[in-house]
């Protein structure tokens, strides 16, 4: 391709509100620019990613035994209300009406109306298993759209969904998708882990998400670099970090510790360790009938509460924080000082593992100003219920046991899901089994953000001059940049040669010939981030010689004008490997 042949819109400044570097490089770039909070328009550089992305996704769904179809972007809300839905989901859910004044929804994802694809289409095990999926625009109406393409409103999704007779040959489906995204983010050429994660709103018995591995990544994803374990910080293990609970050593004290309500204070006013020390939080259960019912949850000074952990506990997945009126009604006391000794009966206590074998602990007196130190399990307030309630932390040992665990940051760009039978029985989709019984259809869920991965790539792949891409997603694999198209002969001749052969050799190759002077070129195609320069000019030309050079390379190298075509296919074909 010729550069007149298509459209460049780089910019040498980024936009104000361009927060993060993927953000800032893609509009720079021209591949992006905002219509609105959210929303873009994907300018034809910015396109031919997507569809590069879009074509590794389809190989590999394909080979994986994936089948594609397209789902409507506008669904009725009769679907959504046949599985609770349409009342659950929040203000994301664009929800829309007809000039009817029927509800209908813009989709952020399609498992209603593939299950009732499924429901009218297959009625015998016969049919079994299928995996259909497409690559569909999906709109999610977020609160505050932010990070460019990273967290926006309207984008690009590959969405899957397996039916299966029964929970064997769920796994055998879900392992075939697991495997297939494998295969994609490495012919990606992205850094990436799958980890354990938690199922949220679209429900399931498992899940597993696929993170490329960024600093920038919003998501802290807990891994063993001495095994495969990886967990997402919402679904990661925390095992007890004391063996066994030692016999009581101290006797309870009452102490005065004015002024000191967090646990860093008591820890520094008493000169004590603040791994001594357990913090409390009161959460409210409302009931239909009466007061709500109260949960105190106690974890080690230095640790921090998982709420999605928390959710779990049975009993618990509606729970909220308690008022202050409902505190002082069960402790009288304020937070601060909160703790669970002599804490009113009907007052759940529930402690994380770590804290449930701590000794002459100190905690909260239950009297504003004041802590108890020497506090003891069994001796001094019943043993409470344990559970695994907080954030895992570097340095925590694995759940695996191979060794400690470590954090990094990561950006979700694809996801698995074991549904099971959740919306299948909803939706009465049954086939029929040997026996001519009916029986659910057993669902999988898989999801990949097409759009997503740009910016995650760019987020991973980036220096001051701009995008360093994979060479499977970059728009272009090749550029040759000749100094002074529009004035020499020969420099016009060799450059439309090389174009014409590289290109005939299956190279995707971008000849620059706009005339430009050296450095605009160059400027332009290290901040679009094309993997491979070939620069050719008429003093280079007059020794046989043309400029070979890749994004990350700090100069160039000579190669002769008579190998520079197989120079350049080798190196292509090894980057690629």
């Amino acid at each position: 391709m010729k550069a007149t042949q298509t459209f460049l819109a780089t910019l040498k400044e980024a936009p104000s509100d361009a927060e993060v570097v993927s953000h800032q490089l893609m509009v720079r770039a021209g591949l992006i620019r905002k219509l609105s909070a959210g929303i873009y328009n994907y300018l034809p550089l910015g396109l031919k990613v997507i569809r590069k992305v879009e074509n590794i996704i389809r190989e590999e769904m394909n080979r994986g035994g994936a089948i594609e179809l397209l789902m409507p972007m506008i669904q009725p809300a009769e679907l959504w209300q046949e599985t609770g839905r349409w009342e659950k989901m929040g203000p994301e859910l664009l929800r829309i009406k007809d000039r009817h004044e029927r509800d209908f929804l813009i989709q952020p994802t399609s498992e209603e109306v593939v299950t009732d694809l499924a429901r009218n289409e297959i009625r015998s095990y016969k049919q079994l298993p299928v995996n259909f999926y497409q690559i569909q625009t999906k709109f999610r109406d977020e609160r505050r759209p932010r990070f460019g393409i990273m967290r926006g409103r309207e984008f690009s999704m590959k969405d899957a969904y397996s039916f299966d007779r029964d929970t064997a040959g769920l796994k055998q489906s879900y392992q075939l998708m697991f495997d297939a995204y494998t295969r994609i983010f490495e012919r990606m050429g992205l850094v990436f882990r799958a980890v354990t994660a938690d199922n949220g709103a679209i429900g399931g018995s498992g899940s597993q998400e696929f993170h490329v591995i960024a600093d920038t990544g919003e998501d802290a994803i807990v891994y063993c670099p001495n095994s495969d374990y990886a967990a997402n910080l919402e679904a990661a293990e925390s095992l007890s970090l004391i063996p066994a609970r030692a016999a009581p050593s101290a006797a309870i004290q009452k102490v005065a510790t004015p002024d000191q309500t967090r646990c860093d204070q008591v820890a520094q006013f008493l000169s004590l360790p603040i791994e001594q020390t357990v913090k409390t939080l009161v959460f409210a259960v409302d009931q239909e009938k009466g007061p709500a019912k109260l949960f105190m949850l106690l974890l080690r000074g230095d640790h921090e509460l998982n709420e999605i952990k928390l959710s779990k506990i049975p009993g618990l997945a509606e729970s909220r924080f308690a008022s202050e009126a409902e505190i002082a009604a069960a402790c009288n006391a304020s937070p601060g000082s909160l703790g669970p000794v002599g804490v009113r009966s009907d007052v759940v206590v529930i402690a994380d593992r770590t804290v449930a074998n701590m000794s002459n602990f100190v905690c909260g007196a239950n009297a504003t100003g004041f802590h108890l130190t020497g506090v003891n399990w069994g001796r001094d307030l019943p043993l409470p219920q344990v559970a695994d309630i907080r954030n895992a932390v570097a340095g925590d040992p694995s759940p695996d046991g191979k060794g400690v665990v470590e954090i990094c940051r990561g950006i979700e760009v694809g996801h698995v899901f074991q549904l099971g039978t959740r919306y299948s029985e909803a939706m009465r989709c049954t086939f029929l089994d040997e026996n001519g019984k009916a029986q659910p259809m057993v669902m999988g869920c898989y999801g990949i953000g097409v759009t997503r991965l740009l910016g995650a790539a760019i987020e991973q792949g980036h220096d001051d001059r701009g995008i360093v891409w994979p060479i499977s997603m970059a728009p272009f694999e090749v550029v040759i940049c000749p100094v002074g198209y529009d004035k020499s002969d020969s420099v016009k001749v060799e450059a439309d040669a090389l174009h014409d052969a590289l290109l005939a050799a299956g190279i995707d190759v971008v000849l620059d010939n706009r005339g430009e002077r050296p450095g605009a070129m160059f400027a332009d195609w290290e901040l679009i981030g094309v993997p491979y320069r070939v620069v050719i000019g008429e003093r280079g030309l007059k020794d046989g010689q043309v400029e070979f050079q890749g994004r990350t390379e700090s100069a160039a190298q000579n190669i002769p004008l008579a190998s520079i075509k197989d120079h350049v296919i080798a190196a292509v074909q090894t980057a690629k490997q």
